[in-house]
């Protein structure tokens, strides 16, 4: 149960379903939400006539106004899967909202599959304004396709709760090589230079040391680098669909505190290996 939650709480690792967990937290807890929902597959795109839907709040834009319940009407029109799909994400979507805190930060992460359509609504969900960055996360592993050019990126949209108020510490994030380092100063290339938009990482490694099993598990480095730039030491760290639990691991690591959620049994099975193995204290629930 998570009725009993408050800032001061231990960090927490919950198996159930993730609307129902995230539903009992309370308003503006979160400096950071990070989820890594599953992709939706096997599209079919068939076109239909599109219908507006006047929202009963009024309004031209944000937050549940006439912009969004249009571009969510034309979008679920237009393609059933996708209908699907964001019926499952938008409500969850609704809560991560509720529950940043008014300098906290999204980090929603998805496949070439739902990024374009994700980012229309969330435009209008968060505000057109509150957009921050489309995070370009670049790999090249895994099969190679010969009939088109071979897909080895995901993406990670950002959205801040408020644009005036958000937190972003980028002298707090690992630095990397410069690409061309003969062009810069010995300085600067010994200290390496800021990300941009396009992060070159690898997968986690089949035969490494960081491999859990799980199928979805992402690299702790991508996290490293969302928490690291969105978040303080002591601030609080949501994922719920916590998957491997790279997202605890991290923030533990990096002083934050955390709420995971999953459904899967497995997952908190690895969760709670992950967690106990790098001495990180939790409660199970």
């Amino acid at each position: 149960m998570t009725e009993s939650w408050t800032p001061e709480s231990p960090n927490l690792v919950i198996h159930g379903d993730n609307l129902d967990v995230i539903a009992a937290l309370p308003d503006a807890s979160f400096t950071l939400v990070y989820l890594d929902p599953p992709f939706n597959t096997g599209r079919s795109q068939r076109r239909q006539s599109t219908t507006s839907v006047r929202s009963a709040s009024g309004g031209n834009a944000g937050f549940k106004g006439v912009q969004y319940e249009r571009i969510r009407g034309d979008l679920m029109s237009y393609d059933d899967t996708f209908e699907d799909y964001w019926s499952f994400l938008e409500p969850r979507l609704t809560e991560a909202w509720r529950l940043l805190t008014d300098d906290g930060t999204l980090y929603l992460h998805l496949d070439y599959r739902e990024a374009h359509y994700a980012k229309v609504l969330l435009d209008a969900l968060f505000g057109r304004e509150c957009f921050l960055n489309e995070i370009i996360w670049a790999y090249d592993y895994g099969a190679k396709s010969k009939r088109r050019w071979p897909t080895k990126h995901d993406t990670i949209l950002v959205y801040v709760k408020d644009p005036q108020r958000y937190h972003f510490d980028s002298e707090a994030v690992d630095r990397e090589p410069y690409m061309a380092p003969g062009l810069v100063t010995p300085e600067k290339a010994e200290r390496g230079k800021l990300p941009t938009d396009v992060w070159w990482h690898t997968i986690v490694s089949p035969t490494g040391s960081e491999k859990t099993g799980y199928p979805t598990q992402k690299p702790a480095g991508i996290l490293r680098r969302i928490v690291q730039a969105s978040s303080r030491e002591g601030d609080w760290v949501l994922d719920f669909f916590a998957g491997s639990g790279t997202t605890g691991a991290v923030a533990g690591a990096l002083g934050r505190r955390f709420v995971l959620v999953d459904r899967s049994a497995e997952s908190i099975d690895v969760i709670t290996a992950r967690l106990e193995a790098a001495g990180i204290r939790f409660e199970s629930r």
